[in-house]
């Protein structure tokens, strides 16, 4: 169950990007230019004549890792939490293309412009409109407690094969359910008061012992970056409402037009 040929494979890829510095800064200057009007995110601007295929210069940018802003006010980090799930639905949903290492030093807060500085750009991968249009479902339907509908499009989505145990069923839209919650309730959601983690380690065993197809590739590095943006909003227990905001990004995502913003 562990299809860690599959795992290596991405890991392989994924390293060899982090190390290319002249594909890092051309996934650093189209996130320049998706966020430069953002009210909270601030991207480096590269600098081009400093850079190469080795080297990548940039702007430098003042903060202090997220790490250290357990101690700022609730209402701050509500904030800057509140905008790290958002830009997570924005990059997937919207940009169809997402920075995917949830690492905390690559985001510094600056206490004095209020904004957080996004660095470290050399994960970033594109998503297929296939794959965004099936994915926004089974989270749409996690947020509406429809567990048929997350069972099927998993199907779509290549997660399951059609031929699992009920057992792997069950734990694979147990695991999905849980991920949902944040998106499906009305009130507030305190993330520092959950068992997320805990209740999907639970599943682990089931899901491992039962699975017949390696998940897509794409589902590595995103499910990374969902994890890290989870366990953010834990570690500096935001207490958030996410039902609205991800209504909105499932109500502009039909509206869209077919072309990604900020594709080259």
């Amino acid at each position: 169950g562990l299809f860690a040929d599959s795992a290596i494979e991405v890991l392989r890829r994924e390293l060899a990007w982090e190390c290319d510095y002249k594909r890092e800064a051309v996934c650093t200057r189209r996130f320049w230019e998706l966020l430069q009007d953002d009210p909270l995110f601030v991207v480096p601007e590269v600098v081009s004549e400093l850079s190469s295929r080795h080297i990548l210069t940039t702007q430098l940018l003042a903060g202090e890792p997220l790490e250290q802003a357990r101690s700022l006010d609730q209402e701050t980090r509500n904030r800057i939490c509140s905008g790290v799930l958002h830009l997570c639905l924005r990059e997937l949903f919207e940009f169809r293309f997402m920075q995917t290492d949830p690492n905390w030093s690559n985001f510094l807060y600056n206490a004095s412009t209020q904004q957080v500085a996004l660095l470290d750009f050399g994960a970033s991968r594109e998503f297929s409109q296939q794959f965004t249009d099936d994915y926004i479902e089974v989270v749409r339907a996690a947020a509406d407690g429809d567990t048929e509908r997350v069972l099927q499009k998993s199907r779509d989505l290549k997660f399951l094969t059609g031929y699992e145990t009920k057992a792997m069923e069950r734990a694979h839209v147990d695991a999905v359910m849980i991920l949902g919650e944040p998106f499906r309730r009305d009130e507030p959601f305190d993330f520092g008061a959950q068992s997320t983690t805990a209740r999907i380690q639970g599943l682990v065993p089931v899901l491992l012992r039962h699975r017949l197809t390696a998940p897509p590739p794409e589902s590595y590095s995103l499910h990374r970056k969902m994890s890290g943006a989870f366990l953010l909003c834990a570690r500096l227990g935001a207490v958030i409402t996410c039902k609205d905001m991800f209504d909105d990004v499932y109500r502009r995502y039909w509206s869209r037009d077919d072309e990604a913003p900020g594709s080259p």
